[in-house]
């Protein structure tokens, strides 16, 4: 049910969007930081609501559809408003379009293998990639600015953000791999599924 305390959580991931739009938007000292507070009590929602619901056993079909959609607008929008606020660097905007097509990507293949009823499971290092992912975006969306905020100037934030980043779109890149010869493997198989069906099948001698 969409009442349901995880669904409540997924749910409100969707709506920190406009705030953190709205926070990244002023382009503050303080505003940065509360747009990196914003973006990781979302992202960390992410982890509780499936916890919640694996112990609770509270797993439904609208928690299954809605939790990687809100994941993935809630990642586009933090790498949108970093791109189009200009708080990322060339090499630091490289590895934000490799997440971009990577989500694109995945998007796809889950899309086309829906429809033939086959999901395709989260990896541990899909979960690995998430975490550095949200770390790097939040560290991004903080910067420099607000880590003189918090009194932590003397750190390079920006560049330990862009470090980071590479380090997910690495990761990316290796889950992206994985999931789409998950999927072209699935693809060939219904091809080859196909052809015998149409062909009718071969002949064999006694």
């Amino acid at each position: 049910m969409p009442t349901d305390l995880p669904n409540i959580l997924t749910l409100s991931r969707i709506a920190a969007v406009p705030l953190l739009v709205l926070l990244a938007a002023l382009r503050l000292p303080w505003a940065d930081v509360a747009a990196c507070a914003v973006f990781s009590i979302a992202a960390i929602t992410d982890y509780f609501d499936g916890k919640i619901a694996r112990d609770r056993q509270l797993v439904s079909a609208f928690g299954r559809m809605l939790d990687p959609i809100a994941d993935k607008l809630l990642v586009a929008a933090a790498l949108m408003l970093l791109a189009g606020l200009a708080r990322l660097s060339l090499w630091g905007l490289l590895p934000a379009i490799v997440i971009m097509l990577r989500e694109i990507l995945v998007s796809g293949l889950r899309e086309y293998l829906a429809g033939l009823s086959v999901g395709l499971p989260v990896t541990r290092l899909a979960k690995w990639k998430t975490g550095v992912q949200m770390t790097a975006l939040g560290v991004l969306l903080a910067g420099d600015s607000g880590a003189a905020v918090l009194g932590l100037s003397f750190l390079p934030i920006s560049a330990l953000g862009e470090l980071l980043l590479w380090l997910a779109a690495t990761l990316t890149l290796l889950t992206g791999w994985d999931y789409l010869t998950a999927g072209l493997r699935h693809a060939e198989a219904q091809d080859t599924a196909t052809t015998t069906d149409a062909a009718g099948k071969p002949f064999s001698s006694p």
